[in-house]
């Protein structure tokens, strides 16, 4: 089997052929599916094999006291010996990954082969393919939760155990000083407590990462933000908790937490860092000063890791093992999210190379996994990292109609929608003649004839599809009915305009399809109109084309649903984003000119707000951010589109602007914003009537709803959800 090792003495790295370890009684024989970098802890390890002897002296002198006792003991040509001899060994590297049960020592009843788990230990839980590991350092990976996550098990374990040092208690402020993947990880961890926190680290980017997960602040270290946040939040008396997760040689983090610090409050040490106490500072505050030793009660007690002696639950609440459990739970009922963490994912073949990019800075990084080879199907990372089909079809041409011949539109339903913001634009139409409008109720059939002029109202659906005069059918009903609809409307040979969305699951997406196939009618428009808004097209031309990938951000601040909303029907007319994320999703794959290839979803606690994030075939990414809880005042929707030196900016169909080599800003609109359901209206209409290509390409509307569906997918999964066929 293959493992990474080091030589201390050279520094070099490898990856070495070496035996496969026997399962021994009292614990497991794993095949790693993933391996956590510990971008603090084994980079230092890594950072120090490179250095001279010189150097490493100075990193270890507590090592180098061991050798000067020896020298006095042994004398110098035994001891240099010795020394040499440890240094010029292969030692490895590693401690957190989640794998497959191979193989079940005797002893061991609490797994079997096949199970998945997570596993912890700096001899146990190597970046190997395989490892033998001890009954109290692995624990079983809850259902449903992704491999690539449960691999962040000890880390987190690090993070919780400093975390219950601290004691937190409810609506208490913390400062947690290094931003880090251990910083990170107790962030969230004080945020699920109830906690509020404020974050410090010198890279900005950690920072907004932390705001992002749920930190009120975060700054450098010497910003006056930062003082000013924790006087906000605690009133001007210091915090209650200071969690020292920062790593190097400066005493800054030990200064700054007694400054920040409440009368008696607690500083916990988690990471590695310098530890000067300043004696006044901490004197005259009192501060309780506290060390978390790595993954909680058990570490390096040989009777509990090799042995196997637990302690009993009533004198030790939380072991390592119980904290590898209860932090698995946390990341599987979504009070931790890891995703966000992980800014790489190597192959294991590809070690060598990913730490030389950690240690020489190329690859900045916060979390980087090593996936192992043939090991998705073995641990479930099938079902973790889905793949949606995107069904191919083939677009057709419908003979024109004869000329002078109106076209003839039939209304299924005649709600809010479809009376605001399509019947006004067909309603006296040239060449248009609102034919038939089919209602569950005779009055507000009656109401919309009268209103809009239709020739005939009625509830019978079946009369309207079995109308040979009728052109072109309009499905603008309650979402959980359009799939149903436009299936018998194309079977019966109409062209079809359905409202957003097409379909609420794969299987409806397939019957339309199905439809299609059968009925050889291929004549479908989805009511996705914001990339015919004369605006947006216009700010489109003004951009020209692109050369290279670009980033779109799609800011929707769709607001809180007003009781008794029939979006809030989420078992039968499908999630709020299902509903009307095609539209968002369209107009980006419009604006880059292709449709996404994978999709990844990610959600708020209570699933109120969305983040989904894109990802086109030239490498372009668009972030749809779906929000509930911004304020009424702002803008519904802004986008920003960023290439090739050049920015498109539209604000809420009221203005756009252009930023490049030639600025253009679009003059404020005199009336109502235009989402473009006039111009979605009128090339339909001619699309009908000259037999020409639908607006929109078939393969871009199933593109769409495939990609709008997958966003499900994703968050049932928390990966990126391949999306296979598309373009």
């Amino acid at each position: 089997m293959k493992q990474v090792v080091q030589n201390y003495k050279s520094g070099e790295l490898t990856v070495l052929d070496v035996p496969v370890p026997g399962c021994k009684p009292g614990g497991v024989l794993v095949r790693t599916a993933y391996s956590l970098i510990s971008t603090g802890t084994e980079l230092m390890k890594v950072s120090e094999a490179g250095m001279s002897m010189l150097g490493k002296a100075r990193s270890r002198p507590d090592q180098v006291a061991k050798v000067v006792q020896s020298v006095a003991t042994n004398g110098v040509p035994a001891t240099y010996r010795k020394v040499m001899g440890k240094l010029d060994s292969y030692t490895p590297l590693g401690y957190s990954l989640c794998g497959v049960v191979e193989q079940v020592g005797a002893g061991i009843d609490d797994v079997k082969v096949g199970d998945v788990v997570a596993c912890a230990g700096n001899e146990h839980a190597l970046h190997a393919e395989l490892n033998w590991v001890p009954k109290n350092l692995y624990t079983p990976v809850p259902d449903g939760l992704a491999p690539r996550h449960a691999a962040f098990g000890t880390v987190g374990s690090i993070a919780l155990q400093g975390v219950r040092q601290g004691e937190p208690q409810l609506g208490e402020v913390a400062l947690v000083i290094g931003l880090g993947l251990i910083g990170q990880l107790v962030v969230q961890l004080l945020v699920a407590s109830g906690v509020r926190v404020v974050g410090v680290d010198p890279d900005p980017a950690r920072c907004e990462l932390a705001e992002r997960l749920g930190a009120d602040a975060c700054g450098d270290p010497g910003s006056a933000a930062v003082e000013a946040s924790v006087a906000e939040l605690t009133g001007g008396h210091g915090v209650d908790q200071v969690y020292l997760a920062a790593g190097g040689g400066s005493n800054q983090p030990v200064e700054l937490a007694a400054r920040m610090s409440r009368d008696r409050g607690r500083v916990v040490d988690i990471g590695k860092c310098r530890l000067d106490l300043p004696w006044n500072a901490y004197y005259e505050k009192e501060l309780d000063v506290r060390f978390s030793r790595s993954y909680g009660p058990g570490r390096y007690d040989p009777e509990y890791e090799l042995a196997g002696r637990d302690y009993p639950i009533g004198y030790v609440r939380w072991t390592e093992r119980r904290n590898l459990a209860c932090f698995l739970d946390l990341l599987a009922r979504g009070r931790v999210d890891v995703e966000p963490l992980v800014s790489h994912v190597a192959d294991f073949d590809d070690a060598v190379e990913t730490y030389q990019s950690l240690k020489d800075g190329a690859l900045k990084a916060v979390a980087v996994l090593f996936r192992y080879p043939g090991q998705a199907e073995a641990a479930g990372t099938e079902a973790a990292a889905p793949v949606v089909a995107v069904p191919s079809v083939e677009g057709k041409r419908s003979p024109a109609r004869p000329a002078g011949t109106p076209v003839r539109l039939a209304f299924v339903g005649a709600g809010n929608y479809a009376t605001s913001m399509l019947l006004p634009h067909l309603a006296g139409r040239e060449g248009v003649e609102l034919s038939t409008v089919v209602t569950t109720t005779a009055l507000s059939a009656a109401n919309a004839r009268r209103k809009f002029g239709f020739a005939r109202a009625t509830t019978d659906l079946d009369a309207v599809l079995d109308d040979p005069s009728v052109d072109a059918v309009f499905v603008v009903t309650r979402h959980s009915s359009h799939a149903e609809l436009t299936q018998r409307a194309l079977l019966a040979g109409k062209a079809v305009f359905v409202e957003k969305p097409l379909a609420l699951t794969e299987d409806e997406l397939a019957g339309v399809l199905a439809a299609v196939e059968k009925s050889g009618n291929d004549r479908l428009q989805v009511g996705f109109n914001r990339r015919f808004s004369p605006l947006l097209q216009e700010a489109r031309k003004r951009f020209g084309a692109r050369t290279g990938p670009a980033s779109l951000r799609y800011l929707v601040n769709a607001g809180r649903l007003e009781h008794g909303s029939w979006y809030l029907r989420q078992d039968s007319e499908g999630s709020r984003f299902a509903g009307e994320g095609g539209h968002f999703i369209d107009t980006a794959s419009w604006l880059l000119g292709a449709d996404p290839v994978s999709v990844y979803a990610l959600t708020t606690p209570g699933n109120e707000d969305l983040q989904v994030v894109l990802r086109y075939p030239d490498g372009s990414t668009a972030t749809i951010s779906y929000v509930t809880t911004g304020a009424s005042g702002f803008p519904k929707e802004t986008l920003d589109l960023v290439a090739d030196g050049k920015v498109l900016k539209l604000d809420d169909f009221v203005r756009a602007s252009v930023y490049g080599p030639e600025r253009w800003v679009s003059s404020r609109l005199p009336k109502a914003r235009d989402k473009g359901q006039n111009a979605e209206l009128a090339a339909f209409v001619k699309a009908v009537r000259t037999g020409g290509p639908m607006p929109v390409p078939l393969e871009s509307l199933v593109a769409t709803t495939a990609a709008t569906l997958a966003v499900r997918t994703g968050l049932a999964s928390g990966v990126p959800v391949t999306l296979a066929g598309a373009r």
